[in-house]
């Protein structure tokens, strides 16, 4: 099996409306997981972006300019 990298290279590769197919079926394939799979998911998620944040590749943001933010994306 072809690993992640070699994948993603070759995803982005597509044409733009291939690459949508692509996106809307992997999108539509994360529906049909588990909801311990999804927390397993998040969890694995969460402990990189700290490992990131700790090794400061990564900045913290304050959860009131988060909300700003969300609040200008969706007027």
């Amino acid at each position: 099996m072809a690993d992640l990298s070699e994948v993603l290279k070759n995803a982005l590769s597509l044409e733009v409306r291939d690459r949508a197919t692509l996106a809307e079926r992997l999108l539509a394939s994360l529906e049909e997981i588990t909801e311990e799979e999804a927390e397993q998911l998040w969890a694995e998620e969460a402990d990189r972006r700290l490992k990131e944040y700790r090794a400061n590749r990564a900045q913290a943001i304050q959860a009131e300019e988060v909300h700003k933010k969300a609040d200008r994306l969706f007027q």
